[in-house]
């Protein structure tokens, strides 16, 4: 394996951010697609267009409880001169009616009832009164309605061969609904991307093990595991590796052949010991970018080798929680044809003077705050990339331009949703 020198780790050219993105997204290709139950769905993201194979409602439905009516019948109907209706059936929900309405008549039905043929109007139960006389029962009703009321038309809510979701929709609760009222049984959904996670760093222990003198314990790859679930990956655990070329370079093989895409985090600074570096400078690595204009995170790497791609994060917790945001959650929701992978910027006041110079643009953790129907983009804690805690109920990110100067509280800042 071919390494560089030195002095060749100092010699960056730094992209901004939304060129590294790009790159990215011209290299992801979407995942296939497998069938699973409905009822197994949720959570994932659908594979194909679904069109509606019938009408919703698929009849003339009632949306109360009372009295399906003929609206010409009750034109003339006061409070003083109620017009009063024979009752021919009472409908529940899920039988069909045995007669059409003509003038004169009324059926009672239930909610989610079939409207009989005829009816124009169902009049609400607490609208009427019955009575009975020789065996027969009769509604009366004291006022005129327009038609239409309390009917649900074939079709109102979904169209025969409507377009239901797209391609890449998350299947919640509510598709869930949506899909087993049209049928779908089983639908396609993309496959789950398997995104391997390995940690670089000699220093590093694994989380049941005892501390010990210079040894931190790996926060990153449980950290990383949860944010690619959040995405809709299957995270896969590659353990870690010492600072050291070539048993990286095998694990990394390793990891690419079972694996659609590689995370890893550390070794990609300018320190002697990084080595995921040299790593990924081998001649058959194609190099995509090593140098992001932004702060914190600014080693982070992406290269891809047989055709899948490697995203090398910083080892700095804060850093490595940003960079997972910017650039490999949008490798992630592409593979999965999501129709807009990267993050939703809004606009926010900031909740805290920010006074620190920045030479690059700057992502500070941050969380969302709603004051007297205002948005307030609030930090988590210092701006250190190191720290983990600033992490906690970060649901965004702060985005600070270069600035000579820095920026007082209130000041209106662009953030990204997380």
């Amino acid at each position: 394996m071919e390494t560089i020198d030195q002095l060749d780790r100092f010699r960056r050219t730094a992209l901004l951010p939304e060129e590294a993105q790009k790159l990215i997204l011209d290299r992801v290709s979407p995942l296939s697609s497998e069938c699973v139950p409905l009822a197994e769905a949720w959570g994932r993201r659908l594979g194909e267009r679904l069109v509606a194979p019938h009408p919703f409602p698929p009849f003339r439905r009632s949306g109360m409880d009372g009295y399906a009516v003929r609206v010409g019948d009750l034109a003339q109907a006061t409070s003083t001169a109620p017009v009063s209706l024979t009752v021919l059936e009472s409908l529940p929900a899920g039988v069909v009616p045995l007669y059409a309405l003509h003038s004169g008549e009324a059926t009672r039905i239930m909610t989610g009832g079939m409207v009989p043929e005829g009816a124009d109007a169902v009049v609400m139960l607490e609208m009427t009164t019955v009575e009975e006389r020789e065996g027969q029962s009769f509604v009366s009703i004291s006022k005129s309605v327009p038609v239409g009321l309390n009917i649900a038309e074939i079709g109102c809510e979904i169209k025969q061969d409507e377009v239901l979701l797209p391609v890449g929709q998350v299947i919640g609760s509510g598709e869930s609904a949506l899909l087993a009222s049209c049928g779908f049984a089983e639908v396609a959904v993309m496959r789950r991307p398997r995104i391997g996670i390995l940690s670089t760093g000699s220093e590093l222990l694994e989380v049941d093990e005892p501390l010990l003198p210079a040894k931190i314990r790996n926060s990153n790859a449980p950290m990383l595991a949860a944010l690619i679930r959040e995405c809709g990956g299957e995270p896969v655990m590659l353990g870690k590796v010492p600072d050291e070329a070539t048993s990286a370079q095998a694990i990394i093989r390793q990891g690419l052949q079972a694996c659609d895409l590689l995370l890893t985090s550390g070794g990609v600074s300018v320190g002697d010991y990084d080595v995921m570096v040299d790593v990924l400078a081998a001649s058959e690595v194609e190099l995509l970018f090593n140098k992001i204009a932004m702060r914190p995170g600014s080693p982070t790497t992406v290269a891809r080798l047989h055709n899948k791609l490697i995203i090398a994060l910083s080892g700095n917790p804060g850093a490595c929680f940003v960079g997972f945001h910017l650039f490999a959650s949008l490798a992630l929701k592409a593979m999965q044809q999501v129709a807009q992978p990267c993050l939703q910027r809004f606009k926010a006041y900031l909740g805290t003077d920010f006074l620190k110079v920045n030479a690059y643009r700057r992502y500070i953790r941050a969380r969302i705050e709603l004051r007297d129907g205002t948005i307030w983009a609030i930090p988590t804690g210092d701006d250190k990339s190191s720290l983990m805690t600033t992490i906690v109920n970060a649901d965004c990110l702060i985005e600070i331009p270069p600035l000579k100067e820095g920026l007082n509280k209130g000041h209106l800042v662009t953030a990204w949703k997380l």
